[in-house]
């Protein structure tokens, strides 16, 4: 098996296959890890570390503890994130990797014939094939010169984690996930903040209420919002950008920064391998894929970034896992059957899983919604942190749990039970059956869980136990 990308779906798929005894070569022309690593999931959390520090520094005085102003070394705070993720980085060394009997090759990945890769000069000749080769930063128009160079300081996922001093005034342009939570992180690092898009919201792709949290919260930060805002002309003044945009109102303004971060989205890393020649169609969206994650050439399969709609990790993860049982196997594995929750870490985190309600209306699938304040939660009310709220929606007439958005500090850790019970059938009167320990913010689940019970007791049961207990 040839396995192109060494990301997390490439990764994967290389030491899975190999564990059951495959000969597995993988072909990586940059980093190993991938984005995850190097440029996405674990430096951009090592920062939002920090910033949470100097947050919960500055908010101190809140809870009777007095201490001075946070004073933030930048410089530092960049140290410890590359010294941490590089103690990350050997789980996905070439060195580890051979160790575990694969044959790691560095370079340029290009398929020959429907089954040849060409690589260093080397033809591989495969009986199944891998595409795991990510995506990458969509960059509009406007940041690039005329002569077709990304104008200076203007930043991607791909180079904000090379700064080593602070940027004075930050543009962030984009509201999901990734500009959320660098706008929100710079700002608590002490950086001037403005983030700009074109949508009406942040977080466009989750719940309304959780969208107006985050919102709030950025605001409270200093983050200064534009947003129903569209970036017409970005130039380089000395060493300013000057950055118009216009407004849905029609309002014009120029805007300086000493660095803007483009978040607008991902594009699929398809160019240079070759696809033509080994039969494998692909779109601006990227390889096309069945839902066992076949592409058009039947020896050739796809995971993660590159054929996803679900550009996670965690979602690269599986997706790999059912390429091995796929291609190795006579397997049957879907990839319609993952239950894939994600989540955004701002503060506070919004994490999500299955439908939301628009989705469930578009559907015609009733449903009903339980929703659970975490000002009712006393270990939130106890940490002053109880902003938040769980929201999880059940087919109507039952307590199936189709959908759940939660928006807390550790939303991350508890969309998880969530999870679990819609993988394994677990409706809210099992969340009700359940002990969680007091107190928690977990506690939520329970809750709704008692809410639904509630429920159950109609005006007529309600009477009939009337009747039995004045007897």
């Amino acid at each position: 098996m040839v396995v192109v990308g060494a990301g997390t779906a490439g990764l994967v798929t290389a030491a899975g296959a190999a564990g059951l005894g495959a000969k597995v070569a993988l072909v990586e022309r940059h980093l190993m890890g991938g984005d995850c690593l190097n440029f996405g999931c674990v430096p951009s959390k090592s920062l939002i570390s920090a910033a949470r520090v100097a947050a919960a520094v500055r908010g101190a005085g809140a809870f009777g503890v007095h201490t001075a102003p946070p004073e933030v070394d930048f410089a530092q705070v960049m140290e410890r994130m590359r010294r941490t993720r590089a103690g990350i980085s050997i789980h996905d060394s070439a060195e580890r990797f051979r160790s575990l009997g694969v044959d790691v090759f560095q370079g340029e990945g290009r398929f020959g014939a429907k089954d040849e890769l060409v690589v260093a000069g080397q033809t591989l000749r495969f009986r199944k094939a891998a595409i795991c080769t990510g995506a990458r930063a969509a960059v509009p128009e406007w940041a690039f010169d005329s002569s077709g160079a990304l104008l200076p300081n203007i930043l991607t996922n791909e180079t904000l984690f090379n700064l080593t001093e602070l940027p004075r005034r930050l543009g962030v342009v984009g509201g999901g996930p990734i500009g959320c939570e660098m706008a929100q992180t710079f700002a608590r690092l002490g950086s001037q903040v403005t983030l700009l898009d074109k949508s009406l919201c942040l977080l466009s792709r989750d719940d309304t209420d959780a969208s107006a949290l985050v919102r709030a919260a950025l605001q409270r930060d200093g983050v200064d919002l534009r947003l129903a805002t569209e970036i017409h002309v970005v130039q380089l003044v000395s060493s300013e950008l000057h950055v118009t945009s216009r407004s849905v109102g029609g309002e014009t303004r120029t805007d300086r920064f000493d660095a803007l971060l483009v978040a607008t989205g991902r594009r699929p890393n398809i160019e240079g391998l070759g696809l033509e020649q080994a039969g494998v169609e692909s779109t601006r969206d990227g390889i096309v894929v069945d839902d066992r994650l076949r592409t058009t050439n039947s020896r050739i399969f796809a995971a993660g970034d590159v054929c996803s709609r679900y550009k996670f990790t965690h979602a690269a993860d599986f997706l790999a896992r059912i390429v091995i049982q796929n291609a190795l196997f006579w397997g049957r594995a879907r990839a319609s059957r993952l239950i894939i929750p994600w989540c955004t870490y701002t503060s506070p985190e919004v994490a999500h899983v299955g439908l939301l309600p628009e989705e469930a209306a578009a559907q015609g699938f009733p449903i009903r919604t339980f929703t659970q304040p975490l000002s009712g939660v006393d270990r939130a009310v106890l940490e002053s942190d109880d902003e938040g709220f769980v929201k999880i929606h059940v087919e109507a007439g039952t307590d199936r749990i189709v959908g759940a958005t939660i928006a807390a500090s550790h939303a991350g850790e508890m969309i998880s039970e969530i999870t679990l019970a819609m993988r394994n059938g677990i409706g809210l009167k099992g969340l009700a059956a359940t002990i969680h320990p007091y107190p928690t913010q977990t506690d939520a689940l329970r809750k709704i869980g008692d809410q639904y019970n509630r429920t159950r007791l109609s005006p007529w049961v309600k009477r009939l136990l009337g009747w039995w207990f004045g007897r």
